[in-house]
């Protein structure tokens, strides 16, 4: 899965990035405006490049994390053992899934730059609430890589809750791994498995 990641999370540093906003704009447009400026950020901030693992985490809080449903991102990887958990589980594995996947994240913030975005035509619908925003990453030397994001639109504006790398749902390659983990050792064991992934680890400029 490491391969896959690694496409994936560059193309989600660079696309959905998005920060906050004043008004509700279609996704795809969101994504355009945003692109270029983060793409900017990491060529331009040269700790970032370099690994600042404290200044990576920081943008991931600041710019990325605001743009995620991690609590239906883990319902749906979490799948039919979701109802098993306790509402304190529940929130026990929101927390340890959302920490696992901005740990995994900011391992490849720092290579975003080396990628390049295509975005797909997009249209929506005025009543559209679910859509897939269509993109195609590349970067020199190898072919190019469709990820669609799926997004549903809240309150608060499109969240992302899940990404296909070609073809591959993310969360579904999270849930064969739960699955798992819940057969070896009930919710707990879930949960256990996700605190010790988080654990932190030695890095460079913590």
């Amino acid at each position: 899965m490491t391969g896959l990641m690694q496409i994936l999370l560059a193309g989600l540093m660079a696309v959905f990035a998005l920060g906050a906003v004043a008004e509700v704009m279609p996704p795809d447009v969101l994504a355009k405006n945003t692109t270029n400026d983060v793409l900017r950020i990491v060529k331009q901030d040269k700790e970032i490049k370099g690994g600042n693992n404290k200044k990576i985490l920081a943008l991931v809080e600041e710019k990325i994390l605001p743009n995620f449903d991690f609590r239906q991102m883990t319902q749906l990887a979490v799948g039919k053992n979701w109802s098993k958990a306790t509402p304190e589980q529940q929130e026990s594995l929101v927390h340890e899934f959302r920490t696992l996947l901005v740990k995994t994240y900011s391992a490849s913030l720092s290579s975003v730059a080396d990628y390049r975005i295509e975005f797909k035509p997009f249209k929506l619908a005025p009543n559209d609430n679910d859509v897939t925003v269509n993109t195609e990453v590349s970067k020199p030397g190898a072919p190019p890589i469709p990820i669609d994001y799926r997004m549903e639109k809240k309150d608060a504006g499109w969240k992302v809750y899940d990404v296909l790398v070609d073809n591959v749902s993310m969360v579904t390659v999270y849930r064969n791994s739960f699955n798992s983990e819940v057969r070896k050792g009930g919710v707990e064991g879930l949960l256990a498995s996700l605190s010790r992934r988080n654990q932190p680890t030695s890095g460079k400029n913590q």
